[in-house]
């Protein structure tokens, strides 16, 4: 009988993509674990692989088709000894067939390390963390989500997938844990299927004038339209969100830093070098930015009751100090994620921003690689911008923007010297972190900007 393919959800809150790219072509033969498209989110583009063995029989949905559905059905193949002129005809439908969720897994495309150096604008939000779908929906049961291998592989062995834990990246549920769960018989049977929930919608943008509105204020031909993208959607829509729920308040610190660009320069004089196909090359070179990062991370962990989430019944406390830093890439933003940065070295953190900048521009990072995190940092201070704001990344209840060092008088010892100085501006979550507690962890912060030794040991 028919396999149908559907679209894959590739993160927890992912409800549609762009199918960019067919790897194949109706008459290939596939197999298990094959390359067969490239689907691309709001921020990334990701590999899909085949489940079953087969013919591709009909490619449903054209390359290059934008907003498809999760779920929706993109192609159809022919089981082995089935007729593919037969299969294509007859495949398909509402329900997937039996085998269908063939889309498994996806994985993140292959590319060279590397990442963000940018000081966005303002703060690229981060996904906010979106209700799960429906167990029917095939995009969300249990605690988390699952993949489609694991789906299939439970609806053949009559497990109630809702009932295995899942071990993969945020709760997912995979192949490995259904097998534990058959050997162990710890699922039940999996009940009749019943009518689903529709998945929760993403949150809706605020209606402004109408489109020919707009443009009839503008002379015909004085003007060209750039469609909304995926990306631009997301961050327009994460943006309203924030704005619209989070009382923000704002705290600014001046931060004298002449200590930490000395111990920078000497850090980096002092570097080792590594052999490469270019030459030799210093291991690692600081950059002010890998400071903030650190800095931020361990203010987090003098501060604990500052490193929060907001939910509706509770605050979540983080136990480390997750830290998200704004990168620029071509028309849009994001946020990637330097995870448990209070216990990494500033050179590790340095590689580790550097790698992920890189794969953001080249939208290769995974979705557990930009989604969450419990604070963020913006840096402006290489276009010369003294000071600014920054919107909040939910569910994040923190943010600090940083603008350039500039060389002020300063008060030192009584007597007036010129020093360096970098205005730091953070905005708080006022129902997670109250004014006290926020200028408490700015403070915190600023220790660590003026004594940056602290941060070495």
């Amino acid at each position: 009988m028919p396999i149908n393919i559907t679209m894959p959800a590739l993160s927890p809150t992912m409800e549609e993509g762009n199918l960019s790219k067919w790897l194949v072509k109706e008459g290939d033969k596939v197999k298990s674990g094959d390359v067969i498209a490239e689907i691309e989110t709001d921020k990334a583009t990701m590999e899909v692989e085949a489940v079953d063995e087969g013919t591709v029989a009909k490619l449903v949905v054209p390359a290059g088709t934008e907003a498809v559905k999760v779920n929706a059905l993109i192609a159809i193949l022919a089981a082995d000894g089935e007729d593919v002129s037969a299969a294509a005809s007859s495949g398909g439908g509402a329900a997937p067939a039996s085998k269908a969720e063939a889309a498994p897994a996806p994985k993140a495309e292959a590319a060279p390390a590397a990442k963000t150096a940018e000081p966005a604008p303002a703060a690229a939000p981060a996904p906010s963390a979106a209700a799960p779908a429906s167990a029917g929906s095939g995009t969300g049961v249990g605690n988390g989500f699952s993949s489609p291998l694991a789906r299939r592989l439970a609806k053949e062995a009559g497990l109630d997938i809702s009932a295995v834990s899942g071990s993969g990246p945020h709760g997912r549920v995979i192949k490995a844990d259904i097998e534990k769960a058959i050997a162990s018989g710890g699922a039940k049977a999996a009940p009749a299927a019943a009518p689903q929930a529709a998945a929760a919608p993403a949150p809706a943008l605020a209606k402004g004038p109408a489109d020919d509105t707009v443009l009839k204020l503008f002379p015909e031909g004085s003007y060209e339209l750039l469609p909304h993208d995926g990306m631009r959607k997301t961050i327009a829509s994460r943006l309203t969100e924030s704005s619209q729920t989070v009382p923000s308040y704002f705290i600014s610190m001046d931060c004298e830093i002449d200590a930490l660009l000395k111990l920078r320069g000497e850090i980096n004089a002092s570097a080792p070098v590594k052999k490469t196909e270019k030459g030799e090359v210093p291991a690692f070179k600081l950059s002010v930015n890998d400071f903030i990062i650190k800095a931020m991370a361990l203010a987090l962990r003098d501060v604990p009751m500052a490193n929060a989430s907001w939910t509706s019944t509770a605050r979540v406390l983080h136990k480390n100090a997750d830290v998200g830093v704004a990168v620029s890439i071509p028309d849009g933003l994001i946020t990637p994620i330097v995870r448990k940065a209070e216990t990494k070295t500033l050179s590790v953190i340095s590689n580790e921003v550097k790698d992920l900048a890189k794969r953001a521009r080249d939208k290769k990072l995974k979705p557990e690689e930009y989604q969450g995190g419990t604070t963020s940092v913006s840096n402006l201070g290489m276009f010369g911008v003294s000071n600014f704001t920054s919107i909040i990344n939910l569910p994040q209840a923190s943010i600090v923007s940083i603008g350039a060092g500039v060389e002020k008088p300063v008060v030192r010892g009584g007597k007036i010297e010129v020093g360096t100085v970098m205005t730091a501006t953070f905005a708080f979550d006022h129902r997670v972190i109250d004014g006290a507690l926020g200028a408490e962890l700015a403070s915190a912060f600023k220790r660590y900007i003026e004594n940056p030794m602290a941060m070495l040991v």
